[in-house]
């Protein structure tokens, strides 16, 4: 009863609601949920990016006693332990016979690894931990692998392999009872591939992510303005204060595209969390703006499945009609034929700045239900093309056609798109983004320099 109260008096400040379907999914093979961490400790927390992590970042907890505390994946207890802030950097710090752990399952339909950041609190002795993994809501727990000594006064990582599947929560417990204290910097479960030497993610070929999360978006209701959203056909980070996308990050190639017809299915998101707005179908009726895709529905006409998830209000801005229908349209139409003739693109495409003219003049925010839609000013893409073939991210190079392309959200702007052509670099000045981030950064420098001119 006491943990409950705890965590109905959490939720009360931060005023969030939590809904009882599936919220984030790791499952390899099939995803239909997308990423909203928070979750009540009998709601299975459901990842597809194949990555989860929890870097004890955000919380607060300033005593040992035993207690709950919400950080970025949800509620977490923590038992003879605290949250360690020193300088910009926080932490777990455990001391005596001590336990951490999920108060909720995440979701896992393959094997796994888990690894750890830890090590030991100042000049304090060695600790002992072990990690311990339960399926049935934390009845019962086994532990996984064997007991880890910690004697590194900076952090090192221990990983371990896991072959359980399934409804699964993970509680570390430091098993020694002296009062030497135990750092833990992170806790992850990764289902990717390995990665190559630059070590920023994932390098698996049409990753919608490939090469890079502009603004370091999370998957966090405690990031609301630049929130993770996996689309499983593309991926965004939203602001719940403009309500539209930061940016929205997809792979293209020739299997994108197929015979089925545009849905017009506009619809709000329902994977956001309750407490946010919803954007609607009808929020833009009458603003003199077009719901424009970032992701097109051009791009995704291979399946219904896919063509539909592009009218989610979390992938549609309020855009100028001739910018949209024209300019864009134009744009999009050029960078399928670019596939349909041999090659593949990696895109990403977003907006800066307030205010836009429409067909009915200028406006900085529109809704029939308020002014709760901002109206950017500015609309961006950057088109990285090469030619079809697997081991995508090692055949990016110096010479590879980077398009970029920049233009201000008006009803008067002209339908050619080159007129717009920019560099990377300008873009990132323009918006404060890293783009191409996951690239080594001899490529990267290259690519952001250039103008296209083909």
């Amino acid at each position: 009863m006491k943990k409950l109260l705890t965590y109905l008096l959490i939720l009360t400040l931060f005023d969030l609601s939590c809904s009882k379907a599936p919220l984030q999914n790791i499952d390899s093979k099939k995803n239909d949920h997308e990423i909203n961490f928070l979750s009540t400790p009998d709601t299975p927390v459901n990842f597809k990016r194949q990555l989860f992590r929890e870097s004890f970042e955000k919380g607060v907890k300033s005593y040992y006693a035993n207690g709950d505390v919400l950080l970025s994946s949800g509620l977490w207890y923590l038992n003879n332990a605290l949250i360690h802030r020193e300088a910009s950097n926080q932490c777990i710090r455990m001391s005596n016979e001590s336990s951490i752990g999920m108060h909720f399952d995440v979701n896992i339909a393959n094997p796994f690894t888990v690894s750890i950041k830890h090590a030991v609190f100042n000049t304090d002795s060695p600790s002992s931990w072990t990690l311990w993994i339960s399926d049935d809501q934390g009845n019962s727990y086994k532990q996984v692998g064997t007991t880890v000594t910690c004697a590194s006064t900076t952090f090192v990582t221990s990983t371990f392999q896991v072959n359980r599947t399934g409804n699964l929560r993970f509680e570390i417990r430091k098993s020694d009872t002296g009062k030497n204290r135990l750092l833990l910097k992170s806790f992850t479960i990764d289902l990717r591939d390995p990665v190559t030497e630059h070590g920023k993610g994932s390098t698996n070929d049409d990753d919608n992510l490939l090469l890079g999360n502009p603004d370091n978006a999370e998957a966090s209701v405690l990031s609301p303005d630049k929130y993770l959203m996996d689309k499983t056909y593309y991926e965004l980070s939203y602001n719940n204060t403009t309500h539209i996308p930061n940016w929205v990050s997809w792979h293209l190639d020739a299997s994108n595209l197929g015979s089925v017809k545009r849905r017009n299915s506009f619809r709000p998101d329902t994977y956001l969390p309750a407490s946010w707005y919803q954007v609607t179908a009808s929020s833009y009726v009458n603003s003199g703006f077009d719901r424009g895709h970032d992701c097109p529905s051009g791009d995704r006409t291979s399946s219904t499945e896919a063509n539909n998830s592009t009218f989610l209000m979390t992938n549609i801005i309020p855009q100028a009609p001739q910018n949209n229908q024209q300019t864009w349209g134009n744009l999009e139409a050029y960078t399928r034929s670019l596939v349909q003739n041999g090659n593949e693109a990696y895109i990403v495409m977003g907006t800066y700045g307030t205010g836009g003219t429409g067909r009915n003049g200028y406006k900085e925010s529109i809704d029939d239900n308020g002014e709760q839609i901002k109206v950017p000013s500015h609309i961006w893409k950057v088109i990285v093309i090469i030619p079809n073939g697997s081991n995508d991210f090692n055949r990016i190079n110096t010479g590879t056609r980077v398009i970029a392309v920049d233009t201000p959200n008006d009803n008067s702007i002209s339908p050619d798109w080159k007129r717009y052509r920019t560099s990377v670099n300008a873009i990132e000045m323009a918006t404060g983004y890293n783009l191409l981030s996951n690239l080594p950064s001899s490529i990267q420098i290259a690519l952001e320099s250039k103008v296209d001119d083909l």
